[in-house]
């Protein structure tokens, strides 16, 4: 009998499978659609600052109190803040009850006090876990690589002060030493690191001469960059890893779990495609398994990782030998 599951931020998970932070999480019934069709957890949609902040610039644009009036003006503040927080906490709540695979809570905010606040809150909700997505874009000539970095650490060191619950922390790329950067990040708290979050799209509009923001999918061979770091983070970090980017079907997540992940966070194939993917994809990893004799995840898990593997110049410099060897075009 093959068995699927696994854990993660050591919750029983009964198979490597998460759907991640989406429109496909953002409501309970859609949670409870994500369990049907077979996932083993969700990530709900992300609370972002901003979005909160453009809730209540909304809801002080409506009022009529002149611009003098602060104390309206900071009760209608207080006021579309807490109905922010309501409403998502509402959803924590409602989706642990309703379904019974673990419901992942998921931050994005900018200034320190709020990710503090936001991760206690989804706590005293019930979350099971928190994802901290962390996208701080180094834009600005003075900041140096090692600012970037700490203002990440610090980040994780004061949730993880205020909350007991195990912490993910969904990262980009875009790093001068990531082996570092991670083993720092799980020293200060999380328990799991996501690779990778994707930085929103910049666009340009030619004709209007505006900024545009687009929104693409992922594809299939976005994966290689998170699983040349999977495999290269997994024996060195001291926690688990999950990959984020690029797995459209069941070759994707045989290929993160090799490599050393833990689970696999899925989204745009089942935006494109529909949530019944995830049991065509469970199906190719348990027909994959059985042709290899593996009985569990724990099988075969991490067998491709640059240390199990000792071949690091295949994660490192292989490419570049090849070209010189005359093995690539």
């Amino acid at each position: 009998m093959t068995d699927l599951s696994t854990t993660y931020m050591g919750l029983a998970l009964k198979n490597p499978i998460i759907v991640g932070s989406s429109d496909l999480t953002m409501s309970v019934d859609r949670v409870r659609e994500c369990e049907e069709a077979g996932a083993g957890a969700v990530v709900l949609k992300s609370l972002f600052e901003e979005q909160i902040e453009n809730e209540i610039r909304q809801a002080r644009n409506q009022t009529s109190f002149p611009d003098n009036h602060t104390e309206a003006h900071d009760y209608i503040r207080q006021t579309a803040l807490h109905l922010s927080e309501d409403k998502y906490l509402r959803l924590i709540r409602e989706a642990k009850r309703t379904v019974s695979i673990p419901v992942i809570a998921s931050l994005n905010c900018i200034r320190p006090d709020w990710w503090t606040n936001y991760a206690t809150k989804m706590e005293e909700a019930g979350a099971d876990g928190i994802e901290l997505n962390i996208a701080i874009m180094p834009t600005y000539l003075m900041q140096t690589a090692a600012q970037v970095e700490t203002n990440y650490v610090r980040i994780v060191e004061s949730v993880r002060e205020k909350v007991s619950l195990p912490i993910s922390v969904k990262i980009g790329p875009y790093f001068t030493s990531l082996p570092h950067t991670a083993r720092a990040l799980r020293n200060a708290g999380a328990e799991v690191l996501v690779l990778f979050n994707r930085f929103s799209q910049f666009d340009i509009d030619i004709e209007n001469m505006e900024l545009a923001h687009r929104y693409h999918y992922s594809t299939p061979s976005e994966i290689y960059l998170s699983l040349r770091w999977v495999a290269v983070l997994a024996t060195q970090t001291g926690c688990q890893l999950a990959s984020a980017t690029g797995v459209h079907d069941g070759t994707g997540v045989i290929k993160q779990l090799l490599a050393g992940a833990q689970a696999v966070h899925i989204c745009s194939i089942l935006m494109q495609k529909g949530l019944n993917r995830i049991a065509e994809i469970l199906e190719e990893l348990e027909k994959w398994m059985k042709r290899h004799n593996f009985e569990t995840i724990n099988d075969f898990q991490g067998r491709m990782s640059m240390e199990l593997d000792s071949k690091p110049d295949f994660y490192q410099r292989q490419q570049y030998i090849n070209v010189l060897a005359g093995l690539e075009p």
